[in-house]
């Protein structure tokens, strides 16, 4: 099973900067997607951002302009760069990747245990 473990999330204030980091470990296999998802207080949990091994990445709209994310293949790692964060991006983060296997129908998914960004004056 790959381990995920997510790191970066701090306190920061409205129109700051926040930069979250996903290492992906002990892969046999190629990592095709790796993938930011995020739970609000009350909400349920929504993909912002995916990148996959092609670096080819996709934004949820409510972040598009402001996230940035990319990957190192090499190192198994994706990093979210987070501008202008607002009130409404207090969340605990969580990394998930899609990893090959063996039949190439299929793919295995590992999550992170999440890191907390919370965004307040």
């Amino acid at each position: 099973q790959v381990q995920v473990m997510e790191s970066g999330g701090v306190l920061v204030q409205p129109g700051g900067s926040l930069r979250l980091s996903c290492a992906a470990s002990n892969s046999r296999f190629r990592i095709n997607t790796m993938g930011w998802y995020r739970q609000r207080p009350g909400k349920e949990r929504e993909l912002v951002a995916s990148i996959t091994n092609l670096f080819t990445a996709d934004y949820a709209e409510s972040v598009k302009g402001r996230f940035t994310v990319s990957r190192d293949n090499a190192r198994n790692t994706m990093e979210m760069q987070m501008n202008r964060l607002q009130y409404d991006d207090t969340a605990v983060y969580y990394c998930k990747v899609w990893v090959a296997t063996a039949d190439p129908h299929r793919e295995d998914e590992d999550w992170g245990r999440g890191t907390q960004g919370t965004v307040s004056s």
